[in-house]
């Protein structure tokens, strides 16, 4: 049997949970997925994908603050 590492907080994060966790839209999610500028989801079933919460935790950790962050500071 294969180790797999484990993180604190790899749950299985589903598109719902990614668009509010994100506030993206869903074609916007699957269009950075497919340009690698965010974590691809992983396949769970035939019909049913999800997110890694640790990969999704970490893109929102490396992202720039926003310009309204910036102002207000």
């Amino acid at each position: 049997m294969t180790d797999i590492p484990t993180h604190a907080d790899d749950r299985v994060l589903r598109l719902r949970d990614v668009e509010a966790a994100t506030g993206l839209s869903r074609s916007t999610i699957y269009a950075l997925a497919q340009r690698g500028e965010f974590p691809a989801p992983r396949r769970l079933t035939p019909r049913a994908s999800g997110w890694l919460a640790s990969e999704v935790q970490r893109w929102l950790a490396d992202r720039p603050p926003s310009i309204t962050a910036r102002r207000s500071a």
